[in-house]
């Protein structure tokens, strides 16, 4: 039976490479953590890969090497290791022992040559080696019982892999970096000398480094470019590239005090990885090694002492009075419900729970159905003792996504009927939009997410108490064992959040009103527009359904008929093949495995090249989306008690403010086919209705003007001139009546692409322009608007300087890497700073726009409603006799949403459908 091979991980390539690679991360005290998680999941993957090898973690050790002996110069050209990399090398360090991990830094040499001497080592005692790295150097070390695997991208290096990859064997890898440097580690090798010319010259002379040089008199015959004069070249250099072979030599004879049979992973020390991973917040991680330790019985005692809850589930009608009465006199008090399902408008209420003081709660059972479930208080008597308590606005309330549960409350029909539910009133806080408003770039605000980073609390999953998959409980199964705890800590934990938010609200001054004007106000206006839904033809649906895979068939034959043969269009394999191979079309792009894409993107490059096929594969892929996310998905989305769509849209979502929309996501509807706005057509008034629609013009353009307060701009928008029209006249040169359709398109590019932080490569491909005229365009424009180039410059100091930027009404964007050492990621957030002032104030704008209309609405006691918000536009359900009353109301409503250096323009629109109102 063969031996399992030695796996050998280099630590030291992976955490630089999982640093400036990942995401930044950080804990809620703003430790950097990213790099460890990346580490952490590169061994774990490993592990699985190879479960029962030898294991050894390597990194460097502190201090010079023998190499900065050889060459002062070694390595100099790298920058000191980041602060936010090197606080993150002990716990990397401590993570990798606590696992069980053998770990080895050895003084005096590098990770490289612990490696290579351990590789060596264990190759020559006849096993397996397998070392995990990215560091192109290690390729020396690769014969045929050692191979390289790169983790991060799942590559694999054997002999021949290292021969296609580099263009000579393992064999000559040491000569090949020695003829071309490194610039990473300041290996000089020959200058001049790249890549290709190694090659070159080691697979014409047939040998290394010593015999190239006894043969430079072969070299000018060599098919190299510049070959005549390399031999002077090689000569001149000739101690510098000997020199730069020692320095890229791999030592594989390091003394080492280490047995190759006690490189064995040991039992892991399940304390000390608690204790980390609670530091570090890595609540996956965290919470399997608790179920781990649940299910051995080895569960380590709590690092820090718990405090005792006080929970319990009330079935005593003298305990529900009790708490009932607890709840009338506290200033505050967090709620929450338990429902079969995640959709407010279908979800049957199962519960509710609340609680008053921290670590205490108490969860009410209503309609718990299991075989054997305690007698429960009477649903609708319950009900109704707490609604004068929950619709009282002037009682506050606290709870996470509070919308969920007004709307379940709405819907909850007390005594059977429908219009009898709990409209809820005073919910004054909700932790998932303070957590929102305070910090909107963490990747999530869920109740558990925020119980662990905030509370350093691991809460039950509703998982623990339901399982998973098929056979999931709903919460009315589950006993009260287990529901009631569950229940009463959601409401707990929401109460303890709301302490801990406010007060890290309450130290920046400007975000409290983003909630309290903005967030907060804007929970019952979604709640009431998700509650309304948007009237649908299902049956116009249907038939576009049919109509739309008529067309898919036509372009099935159509690519068929290309091809020359049947294919599966859905099949990257099959496709790639058709489109490299037997078409020969060019390839523009590779997968992480090295084959020619396929993604959307690329065949979308291909069709602007005017190949049949990608243009056919183009169109079949945007008509099948249609066909599977609208036509054919829609009309079963419709409820069947209200016969609308109700989407549900996201608060806490988007990092610039927007909302979002989902179940169905209604804002990607494409408007600019007619494919696309035949499916806006099926959303239609009800009879004796219109439908208006009314749009922000240019939001963000006078958001821009506004902010930048440039004269050109600011003389545009208060003339009411056409704004594309007037900035063609200016980087054209021409007057405002000379300016082509082309010229005014082409303008309109250069307006929304600056905003977006477009490129010139960007731009030109674009508006069809070789990159040099672009780049004169935007020059010209930041000339003619020089308040526009002032505002980007002013933008990327001040992110950089403080690490975010605001929207008008105070809201804060972050952007974490607009310090990153990765040029690309820094970019990109230099980008973000520039648009998200003005995305984030058009959100903002919208919102307060929402909050005024409807409150308008609710005043008036007209027959209108808000039934649908996309992006900058609002929709509402009007009775047909007040659609002109209604339409002027709406105009200026949105229009005094803000007050901006130029005026805000609304557009309205009144129609039988969306697409007509539009």
């Amino acid at each position: 039976m063969s031996q399992a091979p030695l796996v050998l991980v280099d630590g030291s390539s992976y955490l630089y490479r999982a640093f400036h690679a990942l995401p930044p991360l950080a804990t809620s005290k703003g430790m950097p953590t990213g790099a460890v998680k990346g580490v952490l999941n590169m061994l774990k993957s490993l592990r699985k890969q190879y479960p029962d090898s030898p294991f050894a973690v390597v990194f460097d050790a502190k201090g010079g090497t023998f190499r900065d002996q050889l060459f002062a110069e070694y390595k100099a050209n790298r920058p000191s290791m980041p602060e936010d990399l090197r606080v993150q090398v002990e716990p990397l360090h401590q993570s990798v022992r606590a696992l069980g991990y053998p770990l080895l830094c050895v003084e005096g040499v590098e990770a490289d040559d612990v490696i290579g001497t351990l590789a060596r080592q264990s190759a020559a005692a006849g096993r397996e080696v397998v070392i995990s790295t990215g560091d192109k150097d290690m390729a020396q070390l690769v014969n045929e019982h050692i191979t390289l695997v790169n983790t991060m991208t799942g590559s694999a290096l054997d002999v021949a892999g290292v021969r296609e990859k580099f263009g000579v064997g393992p064999e000559h890898i040491i000569d090949y970096l020695a003829l071309m440097g490194d610039k990473v580690d300041n290996i000089p090798g020959v200058p001049g000398v790249g890549e290709k010319t190694a090659q070159g010259l080691l697979v014409g002379i047939g040998g290394g480094l010593a015999q190239l040089y006894e043969n430079l008199d072969k070299v000018p015959a060599l098919p190299l470019r510049g070959a005549k004069g390399l031999p002077a070249k090689l000569e001149e250099h000739r101690d510098m590239a000997f020199l730069s072979y020692e320095l890229a030599t791999i030592k594989t004879d390091v003394a080492l005090d280490i047995e190759l049979d006690s490189l064995m992973c040991g039992e892991q020390d399940r304390e000390m990885l608690m204790a980390l991973y609670s530091e570090l917040e890595f609540k996956g991680p965290l919470e399997e090694l608790q179920r781990e330790a649940a299910a051995t019985g080895q569960a380590p005692e709590p690092a820090m002492p718990t405090v005792e809850t006080r929970y319990e589930t009330i079935l005593d009608p003298d305990r529900f009075d009790a708490w009932l009465a607890k709840l009338e006199q506290a200033e505050l008090f967090a709620f929450d419900t338990e429902t079969t399902g995640l959709d407010p408008q279908r979800a049957a209420l199962v519960g509710v729970s609340f609680a008053v003081e921290p670590y205490e709660a108490a969860y009410i059972p209503l309609t718990h159905s299991y075989m054997g479930v305690p007698e429960q208080l009477d649903r609708d008597s319950v009900l109704r003792a707490l609604q004068p308590l929950l619709e009282d606005p002037a009682k506050a309330k606290v709870a996470q996504h509070a919308k969920f549960d007004m709307n379940v409350l709405a819907n909850c029909a007390i005594g059977g009927d429908r219009n009898a539910g709990i409209q809820v009133q005073g919910v004054a806080f909700d932790t998932m939009l303070e957590s929102y408003v305070l910090d909107a770039t963490a990747t999530r605000h869920d109740l558990d997410s925020l119980a662990a980073r905030y509370l350093g609390h691991t809460a039950v999953s509703f998982t623990d108490i339901a399982g998973k998959g098929a056979k999931q409980l709903t919460f009315d199964q589950i006993a009260l064992e287990q529901a009631g705890p569950y229940a009463a800590e959601d409401a707990d934990v929401t109460l303890r959040l709301h302490h801990t938010l406010s007060a890290k609200l309450a130290e920046i001054p400007s975000l409290e009103p983003v909630l309290r004007d903005i967030e907060m106000p804007l929970v019952p206006v979604l709640a009431r527009i998700e509650r309304t839904g948007a009237l649908v033809d299902g049956k116009l649906l249907g038939a576009q359904s049919l109509e739309l895979g008529e067309k898919l068939v036509a372009l099935e034959r159509e690519a068929f008929d290309i091809a020359g043969e049947a294919f599966n269009l859905g099949s990257p394999k099959q496709l790639g093949a058709i489109l490299y191979e037997k078409l020969g079309l060019p390839v523009l792009s590779k997968t992480a495995t090295g084959q020619p894409s396929t993604a959307e993107a690329v065949l979308a490059e291909l069709a602007e090249q005017d190949y049949p096929l990608p243009k056919v594969l183009m169109q079949y892929r945007t008509l099948s989306k249609l066909k599977s996310t609208y036509t054919d998905r829609l009309p079963e989305q419709i409820n069947p008690r209200t016969g609308r769509i109700h989407t549900s849209y996201g608060q806490a979502i988007a990092a610039t403010g927007r909302l979002s929309s989902s179940e169905p996501n209604l804002q990607n509807i494409p408007i600019r086919t007619a494919e696309g706005r035949r499916i806006r057509q099926a959303f239609i008034a009800a009879p004796g209705y219109k439908l208006v629609a009314a749009d922000y013009s240019q939001i963000e353009l006078r958001i821009m003007a506004h902010l930048a307060k440039d004269e050109g701009l600011l003389h545009a928008f208060r003339n009411d001139l056409d704004v594309h029209r007037a900035t063609a006249a200016e980087v054209f040169g021409m007057a405002l009546d000379e300016v082509t359709g082309d010229m005014r398109r082409s303008a309109k590019a250069i307006n929304f692409g600056l905003i977006y932080g477009m490129s010139a490569f960007g731009l030109a491909r674009q508006i069809g322009v070789d990159r040099r005229q672009s780049q004169a365009y935007i020059d010209r424009y930041f000339t003619r608007y020089p308040g526009v180039l002032a505002y980007m410059e002013r933008t990327r100091a001040q992110a950089a300087e403080q690490g975010f930027v605001e929207t008008l009404f105070g809201r804060r964007l972050y952007v974490p890497d607009i310090k990153a050492n990765n040029p690309a990621l820094r970019r990109a957030a230099e980008r973000t700073a520039i648009n998200a002032p003005m995305q984030g104030t058009a959100a903002d704008i919208i919102k307060k726009a929402m909050i005024g209309v409807d409150q308008w609405l609710q005043s008036s006691g007209l027959d209108a409603r808000m039934i649908l918000q996309v992006h900058d536009e609002l929709v509402l359900e009007v009775r047909e006799d007040l659609v002109e009353t209604v339409t002027g109301q709406l105009r200026r409503h949105m229009g005094e949403a803000a007050t901006l250096a130029v005026p805000l323009l609304v557009e309205t629109g009144v129609g039988d459908n969306w697409d007509e109102a539009h």
